[in-house]
């Protein structure tokens, strides 16, 4: 747990403070009085910086060429799925400044403190690992296309920038992410204008139907939404006495527009035909002006190594919040390294498939994320009738506090809408399999029943006096 020495005053110091040179040695614990820091403002680049990206593009871009979509279908399918998922996102952030600590440690609230371990650890999954390795793969194309150097030294080299500002910690990921910020902006409104004027935007698209626009709502909330679980990890050096309302408006306004733009941008780059064989990231490219193309590719790069940035932080974050007594030398910096590693590895598996690889991935997030987050906002809007902010303070580190209702509603949201809606490549659930029409609506239904069922078994058990 960071300290905060007494000073010749005898008030606490700051032992990291607003350092940005300095590893961030916090783990899960809440951030003292001390150490809190910063303003809302911060929030707006911290959730804009990571969204201008490649990974963002391709949402646009399968929401066209694989769901079959046209411009204007695509494009009200992104706009609706990533307000949904910013709106949350900045709902939840509100819970930093409150408690002082990361969003998984939050989730001992819905899911009891051992019980949490479940969600904690597949966000640990998804964000060191998996997200890691599809930021990673789009950035190593670009350096790939930029430089001519091959994919895996390329893949080398991108992933060692993530991991040292992720090793280094949260002051340092906040000012990467504001310096990045402007660069990223300008390159992808230049290539937005670009993209635009060569684009075929009247097209009617290839019969993606409702089915199509389902899938591409999941996939762009799955990547809004995707967020959530790390909504606090970045607002919980924040005093207390933060703005409410700003501390919600500033991280929903950065994650929405940056997402929206972008991805939109990439839906009328797939109505520009690309070169025969092109990697995702020439074929993106190939329209542009050389100078304007080398700079999107460096862009592309830029913009991966900050999503990355935050992934690997909240991923390691994510596995401190176990609440476990984990060996003193594992802290939250030696489990960025060990998340880099296995995110590098499954990097290096996908890059002879990445586009499959990603459509795939988008959809399965929003199948885990969706009903995680019907359990999480249904407690949050219970809390305030049942319990204050110092009772509830107490009940995140109650070693013997349990939520079974949580956890069962959480795992029968899955059980419910995977099996019955999935809409994969590898696996086809019972009611796209029948009528295909309905595409993949997997992430509505997990939402949907989980908070109806945590809210039915919450509420059942605060009637009978056991909370």
């Amino acid at each position: 747990m960071t300290t905060a020495p007494a000073d010749s005053s005898g008030t606490l110091a700051p032992a990291y403070g607003d350092k940005v040179i300095a590893v961030e040695t916090a783990g899960s614990e809440p951030i003292p009085e001390a150490e809190r820091h910063g303003t809302p403002l911060q929030l707006l680049w911290t959730w804009a910086s990571p969204n201008i990206e490649f990974a963002t593009v391709f949402i646009g871009v399968i929401s066209v060429l694989f769901f079959g979509l046209s411009f204007w279908q695509a494009t009200a399918a992104i706009l609706l799925g990533t307000a949904v998922g910013g709106i949350t996102q900045g709902v939840l952030s509100l819970d930093g400044p409150r408690f002082g600590v990361p969003q998984m440690v939050i989730g001992r609230f819905s899911f009891g403190y051992f019980g949490n371990i479940l969600p904690s650890a597949a966000n640990g999954l998804i964000a060191g690992v998996g997200w890691f390795a599809v930021n990673s793969v789009s950035a190593a194309f670009a350096l790939n296309t930029l430089t001519g150097l091959r994919p895996l030294p390329s893949l080398l080299l991108v992933v060692a920038a993530e991991i040292v500002i992720g090793f280094i910690g949260h002051n340092f990921v906040h000012t990467f992410e504001k310096y990045a910020f402007p660069a990223l902006a300008v390159i992808f409104l230049l290539a937005g204008v670009w993209t635009f004027k060569d684009a075929h935007l009247s097209g009617g698209g290839t019969g993606g139907g409702i089915g199509g626009f389902f899938l591409a709502f999941s996939a762009a909330w799955g990547y809004a939404a995707g967020w959530n679980p790390y909504a606090t990890d970045y607002s919980r050096y924040l005093p207390r006495t933060a703005n409410k309302l700003r501390t919600v408006v500033y991280p929903a306004v950065g994650l929405f527009v940056s997402v929206a733009v972008v991805a939109i941008i990439g839906a009328a780059s797939a109505t520009i035909v690309a070169p025969k064989d092109a990697t995702p990231t020439a074929a993106f490219t190939g329209h542009l002006p050389g100078w304007l193309g080398d700079l999107v590719l460096l862009a592309i790069i830029l913009g991966a190594i900050s999503a990355n940035a935050l992934n690997i932080y909240s991923g390691a974050i994510s596995i401190t919040s176990f609440g476990l007594n984990l060996p003193t030398w594992l802290s939250r910096s030696v489990l960025v390294v060990v998340s880099g590693v296995a995110g590098t590895a499954a990097a290096w598996a996908s890059l002879d498939d990445a586009g499959s690889a990603y459509e795939a991935f988008l959809l399965v997030i929003a199948y885990w994320v969706a009903p995680w987050l019907g359990v999480v906002l249904v407690e949050r809007w219970l809390q305030r009738r049942t319990a204050t902010d110092e009772e509830l303070s107490a009940r995140l580190s109650d070693r013997t506090f349990t939520n079974w209702p949580g956890l069962a509603a959480l795992l029968l949201g899955v059980a419910v809408s995977v099996p019955l809606f999935s809409n994969q490549e590898d696996y086809v659930g019972y009611v796209p399999d029948h009528w295909p029409s309905f595409g993949d609506i997997t992430p509505v239904v997990g939402f949907a029943v989980s908070a109806a069922l945590y809210a039915a078994f919450r509420t059942r058990r605060v009637s009978s006096g056991r909370d």
